[in-house]
């Protein structure tokens, strides 16, 4: 069988691999220089994360990203590249192909459209516009470096293809009936690399205790602390959704990447502040008010009228606070009222892990940093490499954040590896 031959060979059609293609046939031209980039993937259709994202209307980027929204490599490598890519960047070049995006009061950028397939038809149009090929229903599964190029192998059908420069865009293990199976990783690793360890991240979380469970469909804004060893790691405000296995929802889903990466014997804890626009003191000071002036008041109706607190939790946090819903304000004595503050603002939430790879929008862990480039994506490692998107080791909050970090460094990637060709 012929070796097919190329410039440039991208692995994996996701949202960092579609950008890589895009920037490299950009720079090709602008440079006059004729390459033939060649993007790899094993579906044969491609973008399923990118339509998937959002509730389907893909979440693009936010309104303010910064290196304090992601976690596990370095800072300054993430600052770095968003410097190269910032956020408006993005906005700017989703306009240029023709994708309109709209803030949203979250800060979260979406299409107009808001649908994904906007996005994932403009990112292949794109690509077809710059020039770039696309191979779908090929799985890479081996490279290997020789004195010529790099050499690929399609897992499939035995094909081989020849290319100078190679990026591996593979993705990592969240939602893996999307294709994302963690070769990339073995690749990586054939080539030189190591990986930090992977954990799921922005999963949901699970509970056996049946009283929350028992609340599923219930949403509600809350503030979760996430310590281990009785130090706080993180804090999240934002909303949260009761579910049948457990806790779902932005708030749980970024303490999630904790939770999964916690040591068996460590003493980690969840606690949820249901009454996060209010301090403990004004509640005392309220409740006392209200206790004199409404004193027949029902305890569970002051949760839900003055606290704004969904009926069905008011109800569960009374009763694990071993309270009567029909209980009166003015009978409730002060060691009831403490344990009530308590369940409401430091309630602590019986996690046992979490849903895992098959829920996770992304993966934490990866590609070790260190062994890559911070200006052009290349590897230390092995020269002609580079490496974008969720296969290293960065993830960020929930919010398009993610996405942002697959746009910029499929941007600089790109860019590199066809620069380096065009020089």
């Amino acid at each position: 069988m012929q070796t097919q031959t190329m410039d440039i060979a991208v692995v994996g059609a996701g949202a960092a691999g579609l950008m890589t293609a895009i920037w490299a046939g950009r720079t090709a031209r602008q440079s006059k220089r004729p390459l033939s980039v060649w993007l790899f993937d094993t579906r044969e259709k491609i973008g399923a994360k990118i339509l998937m994202s959002g509730g389907t209307r893909c979440n693009v980027t936010n309104r303010v990203v910064t290196p304090a929204d992601f976690q596990g490599g370095p800072p300054h490598f993430v600052k770095h590249v968003f410097q190269a890519f910032t956020p408006a960047a993005s906005i700017r070049f989703f306009k240029e192909i023709g994708v309109e995006l709209v803030l949203e009061p979250t800060g979260k950028y979406f299409p107009v459209t808001h649908s994904a397939e906007t996005v994932l038809t403009a990112l292949i149009e794109q690509c077809n516009k710059t020039g770039a090929t696309l191979k779908t229903g090929i799985c890479i599964h081996q490279i290997e470096k020789r004195a010529d190029g790099f050499y690929l192998r399609d897992k499939k059908t035995a094909a081989e293809f020849q290319a100078q420069k190679v990026v591996l865009t593979t993705g990592g293990l969240s939602y893996p009936s999307t294709g994302s199976d963690g070769t990339g990783y073995a690749l990586a690793q054939s080539l030189g690399h190591s990986l930090t360890p992977t954990y799921p991240a922005l999963t949901p979380l699970l509970t056996e205790d049946p009283d929350w469970r028992a609340l599923s469909g219930v949403t509600h804004e809350v503030r979760l602390t996430y310590s281990l060893n009785e130090k706080k790691v993180r804090e999240t405000r934002d909303s949260f959704l009761f579910t049948h296995f457990g806790f779902s929802g932005p708030a749980a889903l970024d303490i999630s990447r904790h939770v999964a990466s916690a040591p068996v014997d460590s003493n980690a804890t969840i606690r949820a502040c249901f009454l996060p626009q209010i301090k403990e003191e004004a509640l005392k000071t309220l409740w006392e008010r209200m206790q004199k002036q409404h004193p027949k008041k029902l305890i569970k109706s002051f949760l839900t009228v003055e606290m704004s607190l969904p009926k069905r939790l008011a109800e569960t946090l009374l009763k694990k606070s071993g309270l009567n819903g029909q209980s009166l304000l003015a009978g409730l004595s002060g060691e009831k009222r403490k344990k009530l503050m308590e369940m409401l603002f430091h309630c602590p939430l019986p996690v046992t892990g979490v849903f895992g790879y098959k829920k996770a929008e992304v993966t934490a862990g990866g590609v070790n940093l260190k062994e890559v480039r911070v200006a052009t994506m290349e590897s230390k490692i092995t020269p002609g490499l580079y490496l974008a998107g969720e296969i290293l080791e960065v993830d960020g909050r929930i919010g398009g954040v993610n996405f942002h970090w697959a746009w910029c460094t499929g941007a600089v990637a790109g860019q590199s590896a066809a620069g380096s060709l065009c020089s």
